[in-house]
């Protein structure tokens, strides 16, 4: 019978927090279909409040929907993601949507998109973050597609939403891919911000000697004020988890070595294609690598490092001066990852609204933070901002936290404590404002091995200087 407005396909622990979600929400009847029947039977017997309907096909799953037909894909990313798609093809009919809700590569979103529509039938990525109960609960959405797509997904997706001040936090992203990108950049400032807090926390513990739990007290504190996030607070309660079996800390037995799923490393290596510098969440990223060298590590435990222990004189001074370099940081990050949003954008013709992207991110997401409602006012006021960083909010913390964020820097360095995230950031703060940098000596450096020519600050046209022995003759070619 067709009675079911939404369909889910593929039903692991996200999949089927989806499906409860969809159930949940008044007005929808959720069809749910996995490869694997017993998978679908288990979800049925579980939830019988949920009113399923099971398809034990994918044909099935096609005549138990209302037209125009909507399934959202909910499978590893991949090889998966396209059988899938066809099987969904080869029973849909033009005008049906089918909705990728994985962490999918944005390029494949593309591809996919493109070979979808010449069926006539509707392909929409949608970025989903939350995890597992935001998947229950109320995620965050960044969904891609067609505008006529998103009149019939809209107050779907909408009914499921997290919520932020009365809003639902889901918006049109953008046509093919926009909605995958925008979710993967949101992945990288996630990596960015992961990695930021666990800095913080290593420069606390080495410098102050506070226990795990003590630095969860910090945190709580943080989290009450204008770092107030998702992300802290669950730092806290991670600090102050005590393993069972020892009665160690639990911080202190988990191995050091850090997993990563793809999206932060698509996040830079995207951006080196755009020519975009997103320098802190590249070494976020990184740093995750390093650390999962451990047998590199062990063989370098041994070289050189400062010849004095450390540890800071005024232990709540340098807290705050940590606390204020987190923040500092954390602002580069989000201006780092929106400049990616702004140069995709550009180059893929989507039109997309930065000033939305943050207030979605606002609730459900694991990024959300109080300091988001200043980023969308930021966009709201000049939606033409050069970066994030020039808007007058974010100016202000920067003036007040960068002696703060240069002395943890300075600090780290003569410990010899790892800091790659809150240096990076400096420099790239410290970059972005210089009046001049040292890439006219690059430039100079290309043009006398490989005449890649330069431009001139005098006037206009491109250069090449002919070079000889170890002098520069005195005329320059103008190229222009």
């Amino acid at each position: 019978m067709t009675n079911a407005n939404i369909a889910v396909v593929g039903l692991a622990v996200m999949g089927s927090n989806l499906a409860r979600n969809l159930a949940s929400r008044e007005g929808n009847t959720v069809a749910v279909y996995n490869r694997t029947t017993a998978k679908t039977d288990d979800l049925l017997a579980a939830h019988p409040e949920a009113g399923f309907v099971k398809a034990a096909t994918m044909q099935e799953l096609a005549d138990s929907l209302q037209t125009p037909r909507t399934a959202i894909i909910m499978v590893k990313a991949g090889k998966a993601t396209d059988a899938v798609i066809d099987e969904l093809v080869s029973v849909f009919e033009p005008g049906d949507i089918i909705v990728d809700g994985g962490n999918a590569l944005f390029t494949d979103t593309i591809r996919r998109e493109a070979a979808v529509r010449e069926t006539g039938i509707h392909f929409v990525g949608c970025g989903i973050s939350g995890g597992e109960e935001g998947a229950l609960n109320g995620p965050s959405l960044m969904p891609g597609g067609t505008a006529e797509s998103y009149a019939t997904l809209g107050p779907i997706l909408r009914s499921i939403a997290a919520v932020a001040e009365g809003e639902p936090c889901v918006t049109h992203i953008g046509t093919d891919g926009a909605g995958h990108f925008v979710k993967m950049v949101h992945n990288g400032i996630e990596y960015a911000d992961m990695q930021l807090i666990a800095e913080a926390y290593d420069l606390i513990r080495r410098g102050t000697g506070k226990s795990p739990a003590e630095i969860a007290d910090v945190f709580d504190e943080w989290n009450q004020g204008e770092l107030e996030s998702y992300l802290i607070e669950i730092t806290a309660e991670v600090l102050r988890q005590v393993d069972a079996d020892t009665g160690k800390p639990l911080v202190d037995v988990i191995l050091d070595a850090a997993g990563a799923k793809g999206t932060g490393a698509w996040t830079v290596q995207t951006a080196l294609d755009l020519g975009v510098p997103v320098s802190g969440i590249a070494e976020a990223v990184f740093a995750r690598s390093l650390s999962s060298k451990l047998a590199q590590r062990e063989a370098a435990s041994d070289l050189p490092g400062p010849a004095e222990a450390w540890k800071v004189d005024d232990a709540d001074a340098f807290i705050e001066d940590v606390r204020q370099a987190l923040f500092a940081s954390k602002v580069v990050a989000y201006s780092q990852g929106f400049d990616e949003i702004v140069a995709a954008a550009e180059e893929h013709g989507w039109q997309i609204e930065k000033g939305e992207v943050a207030r979605i991110w606002r609730a459900g997401c694991i990024i959300r933070a109080r300091f988001l409602n200043d980023i969308t006012e930021a966009y709201a006021t000049t939606p033409e901002l050069p970066a994030l960083i020039l808007a007058p909010y974010f100016r202000d913390i920067m003036a007040a936290t960068q002696q703060a964020w240069r002395r943890v820097v300075v600090a780290a360095a003569q410990a010899g404590i790892p800091a790659p995230a809150f240096s990076s950031s400096l420099s790239y703060y410290d970059g972005l404002r210089a009046d001049r940098l040292p890439a006219a000596l690059v430039q100079g450096q290309r043009d006398f091995f490989g005449a890649h020519t330069y431009r001139r600050i005098d006037r206009e046209g491109t250069f090449h200087t002919q070079w000889s022995g170890d002098r520069t003759e005195i005329e320059a070619t103008d190229t222009h």
